[in-house]
């Protein structure tokens, strides 16, 4: 009997442990941080956070909602609700009085987030010249013209950004294939490749430039480029400046964005760009798209004054 209780509590164990890596790292120390949040409210208000019910919920996004955005919200139900879901409790964020407080809060605040701008082509090549001009020390410049243009150019995400290493390039006749072996839309590790072509313009391309690097920086194996994500946004926001653009209206999404809105302009095809970026949904993709038309589809250039 003693074995079977003990063999129960390391089955418990392990499946804590394993419902802990169905996310990433990241992803659960997000979780865990918007819970605190919750833990905080309940506790100042003398109310139950865990199990919780729908109703103190309910009450906690209407606290919230006051400085808060929308998008904001949304994140801290589901962070709530997995967290019950890892302790063993269930939740339902589908409740009337969650659903209905919510409709309540868009109608009056809106549902709108203003995105950072994308980094699109001549923005690009300023950044680019801009490393060129104004980085002193030789490794630096050679890393961030790198960094830069292969985050563009591939899509990236942050995160895998800073996570490519070694062993995941293969560099090929036509250019270059990274592999990815996880990322947020493939928290599962089945992995996937993204393929760059060499540009004609070898001052702008990603391939030769990432070559530069490995081969000054003798790289054989590790991650390539050995920095935290957040550390992109910051190279990205100061190098925008020194190329006169405002370091503020631009973040680490914004090379993403930039080769989807990029890459739309130029006529590229919505599922070619998905294929790129990852997304499993046309929503983000299409919003990229629609940017991209903003002026070239627009019914005032039919109008002729």
């Amino acid at each position: 009997m003693n074995d079977l209780i003990t063999d129960v509590k390391t089955l418990e164990l392990e499946t804590i442990k394993n419902l802990r890596n169905s996310k990433a790292n990241n992803t659960v120390r997000a979780y865990e941080a918007d819970f605190k949040d919750f833990s905080l409210f309940c506790l100042k208000n003398s109310l139950k956070s865990l199990p919780t019910e729908p109703k103190i919920l309910s009450i906690y996004l209407t606290n919230l909602s006051k400085t808060c955005k929308f998008s904001t919200l949304k994140r801290r139900i589901a962070s709530i609700k997995v967290v019950h879901k890892m302790k063993g409790h269930y939740l339902d964020s589908k409740h009337p009085i969650i659903m209905e407080n919510l409709l309540g809060i868009k109608r009056v605040k809106g549902s709108y987030q203003k995105a950072k701008k994308p980094i699109l082509i001549n923005d690009l090549k300023l950044i680019i010249k801009a490393i060129d001009q104004y980085e002193k020390k030789e490794l630096k410049k050679i890393r961030n013209k790198s960094l830069i243009l292969i985050g563009f150019s591939g899509g990236f995400r942050r995160s895998e950004l800073v996570n490519i290493e070694y062993e995941d390039l293969e560099f090929v006749n036509e250019g270059l294939k990274i592999f990815i072996k996880r990322s947020k839309t493939d928290q599962s590790g089945e992995g996937s490749i993204k393929a760059i072509p060499y540009f004609n313009n070898k001052e702008f391309c990603p391939v030769n430039k990432l070559k530069d690097w490995i081969n000054y920086n003798n790289i054989k194996d590790g991650k390539i480029f050995n920095i935290s994500d957040k550390s992109v946004a910051l190279i990205l926001k100061k190098y925008a400046l020194l190329a006169g653009l405002d370091p503020n209206k631009y973040g680490g999404h914004s090379l993403r964005s930039g080769f989807a809105t990029s890459a739309a302009e130029a006529g590229a095809e919505e599922r070619n760009i998905m294929a790129m970026t990852g997304h499993k949904t046309t929503q983000m993709v299409r919003r990229y798209i629609n940017e991209a038309n903003l002026f070239k589809n627009n019914a005032l250039n039919k109008i002729k004054i």
